[in-house]
């Protein structure tokens, strides 16, 4: 049975609430989320809304990391022990008009730093590439220019990559995330192929080697290559839920929304089917139509109403289409 108010949304696969991600995260049991991940606000790289809540609305970094870190001490309580939070980020432009010289701000080590001083564990950390060229259109970042290289490369600069870093919260895991048989199924550009069986070989021994490693769990193999390695070069960039929606022009649009293709492998990697899956920054709800998608159960807090309307209606698509998949 359905229950709606005007601030949230809950269902037997989602909880979704119009609110301040620390308030509404303090009403969350103790070691009650299997797995976040989400993207954070950029510091005051982009503003979301007029609120004095929203965290992206500060006047610079250590006013956002005052507040954020609020959200940190309750991540902290509401994960289970042993089990992982992944954070979306990339390091910042110094802008000379706010920050008074044009560079780089490495943000990404500075959120890992909260975390850690939270009492979590670092656990991993992937590049994921993105085109300079698409960042130069978008940004018109100086040192991004053809024209910057012609005048002087000395400010000319490489484009800032995404990063997904995930941290552990220390403890044993009570429920180990087992992938019997392997991975069966891969999110990304360019598929893996199992390779060919072997011809045989004088020496037994070696293939025997191969023929085994050409069976069943050779694709699982394959598809770990990919996922382990610390560049992530095969992530679809247009495989956003903005996209996937194709709402009108006129109705608002995320910022920045994050790849399916990065939260499908955070959530195949780190969590169970069935695993609640957090989100205290859903946006328009990527995470959680991802999350439900591959079987999960979804908790995610959005501050903005126009986003949090969004959200509810995409989660709900996540829902019928899951459905319809287990219809065939």
């Amino acid at each position: 049975m359905q229950v709606k108010t005007i601030d949230q949304v809950i269902e037997s696969d989602f909880a979704l609430y119009n609110g301040d991600c620390v308030e509404v995260t303090r009403g969350l049991p103790d070691n009650s989320i299997h797995y976040s991940i989400f993207s954070p606000p950029f510091a005051s790289l982009y503003t979301y809304s007029n609120s004095d809540r929203d965290m992206g609305n500060c006047r610079g970094d250590e006013e956002f990391f005052e507040h954020f870190k609020f959200l940190i001490s309750e991540l902290y309580r509401v994960l289970i022990p042993g089990r992982l939070v992944s954070f979306h980020c990339m390091d910042i432009p110094a802008m000379k008009s706010r920050d008074g010289y044009i560079g780089i701000k490495d943000f990404p080590a500075q959120l890992r730093q909260a975390f850690e001083d939270a009492g979590f564990i670092w656990h991993s950390k992937v590049t994921i590439w993105k085109d300079p060229l698409i960042e130069a259109t978008r940004t018109k970042a100086l040192g991004l220019l053809h024209k910057q290289l012609e005048k002087d490369s000395a400010m000319c600069r490489q484009g800032l990559p995404d990063y997904l870093i995930t941290m552990r919260k220390p403890g044993e895991n009570p429920e180990p995330i087992a992938h019997p048989g392997g991975l069966d199924r891969f999110f990304g550009e360019n598929e893996p192929e199992a390779p060919k069986k072997p011809r045989p070989e004088p020496n037994k021994e070696a293939f025997e080697a191969k023929r085994a490693y050409v069976g069943e769990p050779v694709y699982s193999h394959q598809v770990w290559r990919k996922y382990a390695s610390p560049v992530w070069m095969d992530i679809r960039q247009s495989n956003t839920l903005q996209y996937k929606s194709a709402r009108d022009e006129k109705d608002e649009r995320h910022i920045c929304p994050l790849q399916l293709d990065v939260i499908a492998r955070g959530v195949e990697l780190w969590s169970n089917p069935g695993d609640i899956v957090f989100s205290p920054f859903a946006g328009i709800g990527s995470e959680g139509y991802q999350a439900i998608k591959m079987g999960r159960r979804f908790v995610g807090i959005e501050l903005k109403e126009s986003y949090y309307k969004v959200a509810a209606n995409n989660l709900q698509m996540a829902v019928q289409e899951a459905f319809d998949d287990l219809l065939g």
